[in-house]
């Protein structure tokens, strides 16, 4: 059962086609994240398959000892060694490699350049001031960052409707007490005590998940809970109460369907700020571990080496971007869950 002034999905939907910038904008990010998400196809210091004496083999699934390809040691492969390259290339032999061929660890240990090194052939972007691959990091932590914003983005609003819900619609002494809850939980310093926990607990990206997720909800729960509190009064809520259903039935069945408008039109939001919150703690040291590919500790380093622009030139476009794909589509979604606009708009 609807309320009046709600509008279906397939209506919003056309609204949504409607406006070309968000439209292409959900587009591009699909297919930039889809590429992510397949990163060790694109960008690998491993080929995808090798073809060696008769034999296939396949790297990017499996390690391989050096021995098996011509090599003097029974040590996991270097298919940068020039020893190992000669054998793949002699005779029949032969490997196939992703587009980049070099991972977000890998060192190029034969670059002409001192590190950080400049765009080259062999690094389409340069490489940091410890010689590994800046595509390959941009790649990789492009799909964390995105990873990272989605998981928080459900945590929060998972928690955020929970609560919302409760309080609007229980009203009474269940929203008083939510109410002063959240005003003392949100007056806590966040940062501070995501200083602390980094100081006792070693980084992972689960840790700030937990910390983050601790008060990334507060916001949201006040939209969904002015939601319930309004469609609880509504005339569909009381022919579903006079048919003997269960608050519990009426609250997830009916009311929230009808209250999901605020939620879906904030997603994108969300995870921007989801994003540009793990930036800014990888930034300043307090995020993920130091070995992993994120932005904000390439925009450290491209902070710490200011002549080697290339590092900061491309963070700072591949971050901008995508929280503008972002903020086209919340754009396009507010539009699109308007009320205020006729159904035909």
């Amino acid at each position: 059962m609807k309320i009046k002034d709600s509008i279906d999905k397939n209506t919003a939907w056309r609204r949504f086609k409607k406006n070309r910038l968000g439209y292409v904008s959900l587009w591009i990010f699909c297919i930039l994240f889809g590429i992510s998400l397949l990163g060790e196809f694109v960008a690998n210091d491993r080929p995808l398959i090798v073809r060696y004496e008769g034999t296939f083999y396949f790297p990017i699934f499996k390690d391989y000892a050096e021995t098996t390809f011509g090599g003097d040691f029974p040590t996991p492969t270097d298919f940068h060694d020039p020893q190992i390259k000669a054998n793949l290339n002699a005779g029949h032999n032969w490997a196939v490699f992703p587009i980049v061929q070099y991972s977000h660890q890998s060192l190029n240990y034969f670059s002409k350049e001192p590190n950080p090194a400049p765009p080259s052939l062999d690094n389409i972007l340069g490489t940091d001031d410890r010689g590994r691959d800046v595509f390959a990091r941009l790649l990789y932590g492009f799909r964390l960052s995105i990873l990272f914003g989605l998981a928080l983005t459900f945590v929060g609003v998972s928690i955020g409707v929970l609560f919302g819900a409760l309080m609007g619609y229980f009203g009474g002494k269940t929203d008083l007490l939510g109410q002063r809850f959240i005003e003392i939980w949100g007056s806590m310093p966040e940062l501070y005590l995501l200083i602390i926990f980094a100081s006792i607990f070693s980084p992972s990206i689960w840790l700030l998940i937990i910390l983050l997720s601790l008060f990334g909800w507060m916001g949201l729960s006040d939209y969904v809970r002015v939601e319930f509190f309004r469609n609880r009064s509504l005339e569909y809520v009381r022919a579903a109460r006079a048919l003997g259903l269960t608050d519990q039935q009426i609250m997830w069945r009916h009311i929230l369907p009808n209250s999901l408008v605020p939620v879906i039109t904030f997603l994108p939001f969300r995870m921007s700020a989801a994003i540009l919150s793990l930036t800014s703690l990888d930034f300043l040291g307090l995020g993920v571990p130091p070995d992993t590919p994120s932005l904000g500790e390439l925009l450290s380093q491209g902070k710490s080496n200011l002549d080697a622009w290339w590092i900061s030139l491309a963070t700072f476009v591949v971050l901008v971007g995508t929280l503008l794909l972002l903020t086209f589509m919340g754009e396009a979604l507010r539009n699109a869950f308007d009320t205020r606009r006729g159904s035909s708009s």
